[in-house]
């Protein structure tokens, strides 16, 4: 997935992905995928997708500080 979030392009195919988390078994429809990816200059962004009843039934990009990546993290 691509997108351009304020003239910063965010793209999947040319990042690095840094931690995956995934909740659910492939064709669960409440089932969702959490990715931290690292852009080349250093962008840290999430890309979200999921099953039709999950809380990400369609595929986002979302950038994420440096800073708050560990918090994320956690979360998890």
């Amino acid at each position: 997935m691509c997108k351009d979030i304020d003239g910063v392009l965010y793209d999947t195919a040319t990042s690095t992905v840094d931690k995956k988390f995934t909740y659910g078994v492939p064709g669960d429809s409440c089932g969702y995928e959490e990715t931290l990816y690292i852009t080349n200059d250093g962008r840290y962004f999430i890309y979200t997708n999921g099953g039709t009843k999950s809380k990400y039934p369609f595929e986002n990009v979302t950038p994420i500080s440096r800073d708050d990546v560990k918090n994320w993290m956690l979360s998890h």
